[in-house]
C-alpha cells in the first residue's frame, strides 16, 4: 500500500511556530494516502493523532508544535519524504490591530475596479499550473468577468488616500476556477472558492496580494479580507472526491445519475427548473435566517436554513464536522500571518453552524485580541443582529463575533429616502426608531453600517439624487457605527438589481485600459462628480482621528418639523448632524436643542466650512444636510 502512495498536496502549504494553539492539522492529498504510515523528524514536533477519512485519497495528521522553532521539517508519508516549512511569525497576535469605528471601510470588487492588463487568460492558466475552466472576459456582459486584478488596485492606492477612507474591503480574492455557464454567468464575484490557499490567478499571485497589503499599510490603509465558510465552489476537489461522507451538508443528490443536469447551473439564481428539483434529494436553503434565532423554530425550517445549499453550484460545508472547521480556522490564521490582513468580513454568517463559527471566533479572539471580524447577518431587525454580537445577553451561547452588519440602518434608510418625514413613522423617523434599539447591542461601536453594497441596489438607484445621498452619507459618517462605503458612490455610480446583480457592480471608470473616462482624477470627472467627490472627501478627512466621532456619546432627537438631529459629544466638543427630511424649507428651532448648545453662539458647518449662528433659528433648504461642530 505504501509504495502506491503519491502525495499531490498538503494544506496548509506552510505554517507558523509560536501560536498559542500548538496544534497543526495537515490535510494530505494523494492517491491511496489514507492508510499510509506517517512519521516526523523535527525537534519538538510530534504527531498527536491521525484521522483516516472515508476517501482513500486524504489523510489528516494532527501535529503538536509546542516548543518548535522555525525551519524545514521532514515528514515521512509511506515511503515518500516531504519537506514542510515552519516559519517565524512577524509579530505576536496581540500586536495585530483590526479595523474599528475610527475607520471607514471602502468596499470594492477586484474584477470590476481596476485592471493592470497583466493577467491574460494564458498567463492566468500558466500561473495556476493547470487548465483553467472555460471562461470569457467581456466587459459588455454584466455577469461575466471584466478583468480587474490586484495590481490594478495597487496602482490606485493614492486615490483612496485622496478620498479619505482608511480600510479596503475586497470581495473574495481566492481562486474561483468555475466555468462560465451557458446562461452567461460566471463566478467573477469570488464567492465560489476552489482553492483556499491561492489567490485567483486572474487577480494575481499570493505574493502580489502581500505586496498590495504592504503598500496599503505604508499609506495608512488597512486590508479586510472577505471569506466564506458556509460553502465552497463546485469545482473544489472536495466535491468530486469527498474526504468524508459528512464533509458537506445534504450531499446525497451528488450521487444521483442526473446530477447537475437535473438542476441547472446558474450560480446567480440557483435552480433553472424548480419542477425538476422536486424529484431530487437536493436541499435548497430557504434564505430565511430567522429560524436560527427563533425559539419556536421547526426542525424543517432550521434544516433548510443551515443545511440547505446556497445555490447548486456552491456546496454547503458542514461546520459540525470538527475536521472541516479546523481546516477553515487554520486557513483564516494562515492569511492573517502570511499577508498581514487587518480584518475579515465573513459572508453568509448565520447560514453556517453557529457552534462551529463560535469556535472559530473564540480561537481568533484568543490569538488576536485586537483583530476584528464582521459577520454578514442579513435580517433587518436590530434584535436579531444584536443577538449575534460577542457577549450578547440576548443569546444563550456566545458567538464571540465582535462586529455585526446593520441591515436595519440600510433598510430604514432605503425606505426613508423616498418619503417625507412626518410627525410619526415615515421618513427619517425610521432611522430614529432604529437607533432606539441600540440598547440591545453589547457594543454599538462594533456595528457596521452601510447605505448600499454589492448585494443591494445602489443608493442612487437609477437616478442621481445627491440631496438624499448627502443625507445618507452624513448620517453614516457621524453616528456610533463603523461606516462602510461602496466603491463609486463618491462619483455618483448608480444601478439596480432588477435585471442582474452585475448592474450594481459596474466597472469603475478609468480603471481599465482603453477607458475613455477616468474618474480617478479630477480632470476626468464631471462637475457633478467632482462636487460629490469633494463633499465626501472633505467629511472623510475631517472624520479621520476625530475623537468626538470615535469616542463621543450619542444623543438623538425625535424628528420635529421634519428635521432629524443626531449629536455626538466628547468632553466639551460637539458634532451635530441636522437633516431636513422634507422636500420643503424648514426651520430648526434653536431653543429646542438648548441642552446641546448651552452657551455656544456659533458653529462651523463641516459640509461648507461656513460659520453658523446659534443665537437664532436656522433656516434649512429642502433636504438640506448640515454637520455642525462647536
Amino acid at each position: 500500500m505504501n509504495a502506491a502512495v503519491k502525495i499531490s498536496r498538503i494544506d496548509p502549504t506552510d505554517w507558523y511556530v509560536g501560536l498559542k494553539n500548538p496544534t497543526l492539522q495537515l490535510m494530505i492529498y494523494g492517491q491511496n494516502v489514507r492508510d499510509a504510515e506517517v512519521s516526523v523528524d523535527y525537534p519538538n514536533v510530534r504527531i498527536d493523532s491521525i484521522a483516516r477519512l472515508d476517501s482513500p485519497n486524504y489523510l489528516l495528521v494532527y501535529l503538536n508544535l509546542s516548543g518548535a522553532q522555525p525551519g524545514e521539517m521532514t515528514l515521512k508519508i509511506g515511503k515518500q519524504k516531504v519537506k514542510y516549512l515552519l516559519k517565524q511569525r512577524e509579530m505576536s497576535g496581540d500586536k495585530r490591530m483590526g479595523f474599528t469605528n475610527a475607520d471607514v471601510l471602502y468596499m470594492l470588487m477586484p474584477d470590476r475596479f481596476a485592471s493592470s492588463g497583466k493577467y491574460t487568460a494564458a498567463k492566468a492558466a500558466k500561473q495556476l499550473g493547470k487548465t483553467m475552466n472555460k471562461y470569457v472576459v467581456d466587459r459588455k456582459q454584466p455577469s461575466l468577468r471584466h478583468g480587474g486584478d490586484l495590481e490594478g488596485i495597487r496602482q490606485h492606492l493614492d486615490y483612496f488616500n485622496e478620498l479619505g477612507v482608511t480600510a479596503l474591503w475586497f470581495t473574495p480574492v481566492l481562486e474561483n476556477n468555475s466555468p462560465d455557464n451557458e446562461a452567461g454567468y460566471s463566478t467573477y464575484h469570488g464567492y465560489a472558492t476552489t482553492d483556499y490557499y491561492r489567490v485567483d490567478p486572474r487577480f494575481g499571485t499570493n505574493q502580489e496580494y502581500r505586496q498590495l497589503a504592504d503598500e496599503a499599510h505604508a499609506k495608512g490603509l488597512k486590508i479586510v479580507m472577505d471569506m466564506i465558510f458556509n460553502h465552497c465552489g463546485f469545482e473544489h476537489p472536495w466535491v468530486t472526491d469527498m474526504p468524508s461522507k459528512d464533509w458537506f451538508n445534504t450531499p446525497e443528490w451528488l450521487s444521483e445519475p442526473e446530477g447537475l443536469k437535473a438542476l441547472g447551473r446558474n450560480p446567480m439564481t440557483g435552480l433553472n427548473d424548480g419542477s425538476k428539483a422536486g424529484k431530487s434529494k437536493y436541499l435548497q436553503t430557504s434564505y430565511k435566517l430567522t429560524p436560527v434565532k427563533d425559539p419556536y423554530a421547526s426542525e424543517v425550517d432550521l434544516k433548510e436554513t443551515v443545511d440547505g445549499w446556497f445555490v447548486p453550484t456552491m456546496p454547503d460545508l458542514n461546520q459540525r464536522n470538527p475536521h472541516v472547521m479546523t481546516y477553515l480556522i487554520q486557513n483564516s490564521i494562515w492569511w492573517i500571518e502570511t499577508v498581514g490582513i487587518d480584518g475579515i468580513r465573513m459572508d453568509t454568517y448565520p447560514y453556517a453552524d453557529a457552534k462551529g463559527m463560535a469556535r472559530w471566533m473564540k480561537t481568533l479572539d484568543d490569538e488576536y485580541p485586537n483583530f476584528n471580524v464582521v459577520g454578514e447577518t442579513w435580517v433587518t431587525e436590530p434584535a436579531y443582529t444584536a443577538a449575534w454580537q460577542k457577549d450578547s445577553k440576548l443569546s444563550k451561547e456566545n458567538s464571540y463575533l465582535k462586529t455585526v452588519m446593520d441591515f436595519s440602518f440600510f433598510d430604514k434608510l432605503s425606505q426613508a429616502k423616498n418619503e417625507e418625514t412626518d410627525p410619526w413613522w415615515n421618513g427619517l423617523n425610521r432611522l430614529y426608531n432604529s437607533f432606539v434599539y441600540d440598547y440591545l447591542y453589547e457594543n454599538p461601536n462594533n456595528v457596521m453600517a452601510f447605505i448600499d453594497n454589492h448585494d443591494t441596489d445602489r443608493f442612487l438607484g437609477n437616478g442621481k439624487d445627491t440631496l438624499a445621498l448627502k443625507q445618507a452619507l452624513a448620517l453614516l459618517l457621524t453616528v456610533k457605527r463603523i461606516p462602510q462605503l461602496y466603491y463609486g458612490t463618491e462619483i455618483l455610480m448608480n444601478g439596480t438589481k432588477e435585471v442582474t446583480d452585475g448592474n450594481v457592480r459596474k466597472d469603475f471608470p478609468g480603471g481599465f485600459p482603453g477607458d475613455k473616462k477616468n474618474c480617478f482624477t479630477a480632470e476626468g470627472r464631471t462637475k457633478a462628480e467632482n462636487d460629490m467627490f469633494n463633499w465626501l472627501s472633505n467629511i472623510l478627512h475631517w472624520r479621520n482621528g476625530n475623537e468626538t466621532i470615535i469616542r463621543g456619546m450619542q444623543k438623538q432627537f425625535i424628528p420635529y418639523n421634519g428635521i432629524y438631529v443626531v449629536a455626538r459629544s466628547w468632553h466639551r466638543n460637539n458634532v451635530v448632524t441636522i437633516l431636513n427630511g422634507t422636500s420643503k424649507p424648514a426651520t430648526l428651532e434653536i431653543a429646542r436643542y438648548a441642552e446641546l448648545i448651552e452657551n455656544q453662539t456659533e458653529a462651523t458647518d463641516i459640509t461648507t466650512g461656513r460659520t453658523v449662528s446659534l443665537k437664532k433659528d436656522i433656516k434649512l433648504r429642502p433636504r438640506q444636510t448640515m454637520i455642525l461642530e462647536f
